[in-house]
């Protein structure tokens, strides 16, 4: 299993040698450090923990976990299926960008951009209210929004709310191009979050 957290960078294009242009979106991919190895017996499911990114301080519950090791600033865990794949990740090892090959497909895991809050027209592309009859004052409103024989508001209902800021999956994409000294990753297409967002890279 191949797995490493990453940070988005920027969407660029990518040339092929037959001229075919490429949207590519740059993700700088560890290096991660094993911080833990979880265990059946022990734990009750088969994980390894990892940690990314660089931090000054550890708070005693964090530095707990990592022991003898730098302070990192995200901590995330991989589930593994046969616990006997433990053994390639020692703790304290660090995985790298080139884990992972031009080819390969991968399942990106991010959260997509926030729009803040916003209202009927924008969050769902509602057409709006007539314009005239006295009615300008309420173009943007979602007018009516209870049925007459229930008496209450559906659940489930479109109303104004904030936009974005949700867990996004992505299946599939395909890893373009490894820039291994750099750790960087060319994955195809776009992927959710802004730059400098956290995106999760696990193996199909």
């Amino acid at each position: 299993m191949k797995f490493i957290l990453a940070q988005k960078q920027k969407m660029t294009q990518l040339f092929k040698d037959n001229g075919k242009v490429i949207p590519v979106t740059i993700v700088k991919a560890g290096p991660v450090v094993v911080v833990r190895n979880k265990i059946k017996n022990k734990d009750g499911y088969s994980a390894v923990v990892v940690g990314f990114g660089n931090k000054k301080h550890a708070s005693k519950p964090l530095a707990g976990q990592l022991k003898n090791l730098k302070p990192v600033r995200v901590l995330k865990e991989f589930k593994i299926n046969d616990e006997s794949e433990i053994e390639q990740w020692p703790i304290g090892d660090e995985i790298k960008a080139d884990i992972f090959q031009e080819g390969d497909k991968v399942i990106v895991k991010g959260v997509s951009k926030g729009k803040g809050f916003s209202g009927m027209v924008k969050r769902y592309k509602a057409h709006g209210n007539d314009t005239t009859h006295g009615t300008k004052h309420s173009v943007r409103t979602p007018g009516s929004i209870g049925a007459t024989g229930i008496q209450r508001v559906l659940k489930g209902h479109k109303m104004p709310g904030r936009g974005g800021g949700k867990k996004i999956t992505l299946k599939k994409i395909e890893i373009v191009k490894v820039d291994p000294e750099n750790n960087l990753l060319y994955l195809k297409g776009a992927v959710p979050g802004a730059k400098g967002s956290l995106l999760i890279l696990s193996q199909v």
